[in-house]
């Protein structure tokens, strides 16, 4: 079998076309994305109760929902905000759930058993599962003319494209962004409403029951069955403005039209609103399926906006703001050009080390394994996209090694007199086993990244899948394929029997050096002790200064946009939201790096970005840009800049200007949560840690969840008064409640859009307190004839700070502050300080309080937890191949050693070269675990095959070393020249990943070339018969 392809060719070539024809097959059809998909696993409950307090909100709705959900198993957190009238549960699955399905379905039953227990007057819960995916296009309707805008027009263009892109295919979802819903606003006269004695609401029921929209039975007969219906519905202004209004009870009427002003317009306030490039627009945002080619699918639907475009009406226009496509295409062409830079290093390296012949045949296992791991990734259904692509480019320099490996022992074998027909099987033979034993290390000491859960595991994971596909397919290869194409070739050119040979046939010689590098094993042998030192000082130097290390989770992203959030105080409207963000924008602009600016109102922007939250929505008093640039810049630079100043210009808003960042979401960088039972104490705690956070200079800004105050207008009614004219306080609440938010009765059908009839007191009647007191509220005596009086004979009104929200966590109150730091700052590092000035303050916490950090920190430390949980049983195993490939524990503890100061290496690399310890610092230390240990394992291989009499003899262990030396660096300079692309241009995301690989293999080879064989002597030395023999 180990010569099979030898005796086959036709097998041989057959294979060969299979392997480029699957290949290439298999990246036509693999999907295309910018970043990875991560399995959403948070979820939203969104619970109205009109007109209560935060308190009263968290003890009727709140508390119960949360009590419902907490026995459900699956949960991890549970976080919660009671507001003026409004509950907010947010629900976060444990990382280890895959299968989300059947836990939402759960949740969703417990949601509606809690019902029952709700206050009457409770709205029913809204459940909202969340998105862990970006829009793929952004599409903005523009309102071009200077008149006020007309969204009744721009609504139905929106929904029309809506329409367009949901019908397309390959799309999973569309959403309507900043567009105002339309009503039919009924105004009426305060006045004239409670002369005729009504209220809102039985005006609204008159016009329900006027807009009969039910069948009224049917005609049956021997010949037909006809429906009866009844011809009152309401199908224009016109027909609610003559609808008869009763208000006596001796039958008087008055028409509708005579006593409220009847028109369509949009709600007001509008809940949200968005402003592209300073127009008035509506947004419509399309998410291409998952498995989906997105340059495939952008091209389609650019062909359906093309076809709409022409059916715009004069001064609306349409314009593309954000289309992922680009960004995919951009990425992939960048990480595809590393990998061909990569490709071209690596061969010019072993051209170089090797010579052409040699350099050619293990070329050659670079397209093939690239083709095998396509066709593998179509199998394991792993997309093209950041993390894929940039696995394949770190394994470019790995998979090589056991090519080089093989071709340098058989081009060895050939060389001195092995006869043809039996060098392939003996080569893989003699190698077989170590080649297995190191492909093996290297893919267990991946195996960490592969099986990480959650989040973050589904971000980072593709990366080690990739290696391992590419591993698996240099070593099938290596030990099948590549050995006969270098013995075919070798026939080939050696027909002539030339003896004159060249350093372009076997590969640069330097005479001088190598005489050099003998005498230096010799010395080295000589003192074994001088080995290890050279082998352990950088090594023991790493984890000596691994504490001076910056901790980093991710770095932010290098893309030529940014977000900006404004937030005004709590009860700011979006009319004075979006005055202020005219005036950020005017700073905005003034900066030549931004070409545009677009904004959302009362939201956040649909998520353009993998780890963009979608969080924020209903609230008048924030608003959200996406800046996009001109260039990726300085973005430290300007982002400072456009903090400071917009800031100033702000002083009353919390203003963050913000990159885009990688890795999975993380709320503030740094958060401090403090728990307790008294939200009064948990505030003053929480503005003290603010004080202490304004004291470092790396702070933008900081904000605590109970520091806002929320002022509130506390209407106190005279009970006895109300009393008298048959009414109590919810009585007189409920009608003040539908004269000035208005009571919906009936609605207008138009086309496929159904607008509510609304009934309220116009705008002029409810924007000033005094006209607000001066409104009539209707007695409900039963006695005496109906009492009209004004609301201020029966109450009075005062102002009164409240609490904007009672936050809670896991079903404990909670108050979490939040720090923001510079751009160019480490929250980590600025964390460290934090903790430092209350250590040495007089910061206490009152007894049943306590503090615990979250941020950054928290979501590294669980990462980095959830990345070695699985390391222990993996070294065992590693640990494992080691001894069964030795059949020898010390050779195995030898080896093991390496792979420990390979670890050391990577932290002296990044102290060296001035890189924090993130979390990708840490992916590529653990991967060169497995990939240091390589070398050596080539070297005590070789060492164990000499006969026993040799193994201890130090002239025998050095011409073994130096034999080995020539594909040792071969196989180190490959891996380190894959890198190179890395180094240009992966930027400070893959940087420091590189860097440890890299500085940790050169490492190591030294290791492999000086540690070991001194190792490999004292331990033969320390035996009078060698145990180091194969048959140990």
């Amino acid at each position: 079998m180990n010569n099979l392809f030898e005796r086959k060719p036709r097998l041989l070539i057959l294979t060969l076309i299979l392997i480029i024809v699957w290949g290439l097959s298999s990246f036509q059809i693999l999907p295309r994305m910018e970043d990875p998909e991560t399995i959403n696993r948070g979820a939203t409950i969104t619970t109205n109760l009109p007109g209560a307090s935060p308190y009263r909100v968290e003890s009727l709705v709140t508390e119960k929902i949360e009590q419902s959900l907490s026995s459900i198993k699956e949960i991890s957190l549970i976080e919660s905000s009671s507001e003026l009238g409004r509950s907010t549960v947010n629900i976060e699955l444990k990382d280890e759930v895959t299968d989300v399905d059947p836990v939402w379905s759960r949740i969703r039953d417990r949601i509606t058993d809690v019902i029952p227990q709700l206050p009457p007057e409770a709205q029913r819960p809204l459940y909202e599962e969340g998105y862990s995916k970006a829009f793929s296009l952004l599409t903005a309707i523009l309102w071009d003319l200077d008149t006020a805008p007309n969204y009744a027009i721009l609504r139905r263009l929106g929904q029309e494209l809506f329409d367009e892109l949901e019908a397309l295919w390959g799309t999973e979802r569309v959403e309507l962004v900043g567009v105002p819903a339309e009503e039919i606003l009924v105004e009426i006269d305060p006045v004239k409403l409670s002369s005729l004695g009504l209220t809102a609401v039985e005006v609204a029921q008159q016009i329900q029951t006027s807009d009969a929209k039910v069948a009224a039975g049917q005609l049956r007969s021997n010949r037909n069955n006809l429906l009866l219906e009844v011809d009152t519905s309401l199908e224009s202004l016109s027909r609610i403005r003559a609808i008869p209004i009763r208000y006596s009870n001796e039958g008087q009427f008055t028409r509708l039209g005579d006593i409220a002003l009847v028109t369509k317009g949009i709600q007001e306030p509008p809940p949200e609103l968005t402003i592209i490039n300073g127009k008035p627009a509506i947004v419509v945002a399309a998410m291409m399926e998952s498995g989906q080619r997105i340059d495939e699918w952008t091209a389609a639907a650019q062909a359906k906006l093309d076809l709409f475009r022409p059916s715009l009406p004069q001064g609306v226009s349409l314009k593309i703001i954000f289309a992922q496509n680009r960004y995919v295409a951009n990425r992939l062409d960048g990480l595809f050009s590393n990998m061909i830079l990569g490709l071209l290093c690596v061969m010019g390296t072993a051209f170089v080390m090797m010579g052409w012949q040699s350099a050619l045949v293990v070329s050659v296992s670079l397209p093939l394994s690239i083709l095998m791991v396509f066709a593998g990734m179509n199998l394991w259904q792993i997309p093209l996209h950041q993390m894929s692509v940039t696995g394949i480019v770190i394994a470019l320099g790995l998979l090589i090694d056991n090519a080089i490996v093989i071709v340098d022992e058989l081009q060895k074998g050939l060389r001195t007199g092995i006869a043809h027909e039996h060098i392939v099987a003996e080569t893989v033979k003699q190698l077989g086993i170590p080649l297995l034993a190191s492909t093996l290390t290297t893919i267990l000491s991946f195996m960490p990244i592969a099986l990480l859960q959650g989040g973050i595991g589904e971000f980072v994971r593709t990366i080690a899948q990739t290696v391992i596909l590419a591993l698996v397919s240099s070593l099938i290869l290596s030990l099948t394929i590549i050995p006969v194409l270098s013995l075919r070739l070798y026939q080939l050119t050696h027909r002539s029997h030339q003896t004159k040979t060249h350093w372009w046939d076997t590969g640069i010689n330097l005479p001088l050096l190598t005489g050099l590098y003998r005498q230096i094993l010799k010395l080295i042998l000589y003192f074994p002790v001088l080995g290890l030192v050279i082998g352990l000082i950088v090594p023991i130097t790493g984890f000596v200064v691994a504490g001076t290390l910056p901790e980093e989770f991710f770095p932010p992203a290098e893309r030529d946009q940014l977000t900006l959030e404004i937030e005004l105080a709590p009860t700011t409207t979006l009319e004075v939201t979006q005055v202020k963000v005219a005036q950020a924008e005017k700073i905005l602009l003034d900066h030549r790096e931004i070409g545009e600016v677009h904004w959302f109102l009362g939201r956040n922007a649909p998520p353009f970005y993998y780890n963009l939250s979608d969080g924020v929505k209903d609230s008048p008093n924030f608003a959200q840009a996406l800046i996009q640039l001109r260039q990726v810049s300085d973005e430290p630079q300007l982002i400072e800049t456009l903090q400071k100043q917009l800031s100033q210009a702000l002083p009353m808003a919390r203003v963050l200007v913000s990159p885009l960042e990688q890795g999975p979401p993380v709320g503030a960088p740094i958060e401090i949560r403090v728990y307790g039972s008294e939200l009064e104490m948990l505030r003053k705690i929480g503005e003290s840690l603010r004080e202490e956070l304004a004291k470092i200079p790396e702070i933008t800004y900081s904000v605590a969840d109970l520091s806002e105050i929320k002022a509130k207008l506390a209407l106190k009614i005279n009970e006895e008064k109300a009393r008298l004219i048959g009414l109590d306080n919810a009585a007189i609440a409920s009608q003040l409640d539908n004269l000035l938010e208005g009571s919906v009765g009936g609605s207008i059908l138009e086309a496929t859009e159904e607008l509510p009839v609304r009934v309220r007191v116009a705008n002029r009647d409810r924007e000033q307190l005094p006209e607000i007191a001066s409104l009539n509220i209707l007695g409900n005596s039963a006695t005496a004839e109906r009492a009209n009086i004004s609301l201020s004979s029966v109450a009075e009104f005062d102002f009164l700070p409240e609490l904007a929200t009672i936050p809670r966590r896991n079903g404990k109150r909670i108050n979490t502050v939040k720090a923001y730091v510079q751009a160019d700052a480490i929250a980590a590092t600025v964390l460290d300080e934090f903790r430092q000035n209350l250590e040495s303050g007089k910061f206490s916490l009152p007894a049943g309080y306590r503090l615990e950090f979250g941020g950054e920190e928290e979501e590294r430390d669980t990462a980095v937890a959830n990345l070695i949980a699985s390391v222990g049983v993996l070294a065992i195993l590693m640990l494992s191949t080691l001894v069964l490939s030795f059949n020898s524990f010390r050779l195995a503890a030898l080896v093991t050693v390496v792979g420990i100061s390979s670890i050391g290496l990577a932290l002296f690399s990044l102290w060296l070269f001035e890189y924090p310890l993130g979390f990708m610092s840490i992916l590529g230390t653990i991967g060169l675990v497995g990939v240091s240990v390589n070398d050596s394992i080539v070297v005590v291989a070789a060492l164990q095959a000499l006969p026993p009499h040799l193994q201890r003899q130090r002239k025998a262990i050095r011409e073994v070393v130096i034999a080995s030396t020539r594909h040792i660096l071969t196989t180190t300079l490959t891996t380190v020249t894959g890198f190179v692309p890395l180094f240009l241009y992966g930027g400070a995301f893959w940087e420091p990943l590189a860097i440890c690989i890299s500085i940790g293999v050169i490492g190591t080879t030294l290791s492999a070339l000086v540690f070991v064989p001194s190792g490999w002597y004292y331990l033969a030395q320390a035996q009078k018969v060698s145990p180091l023999s194969v048959s140990e």
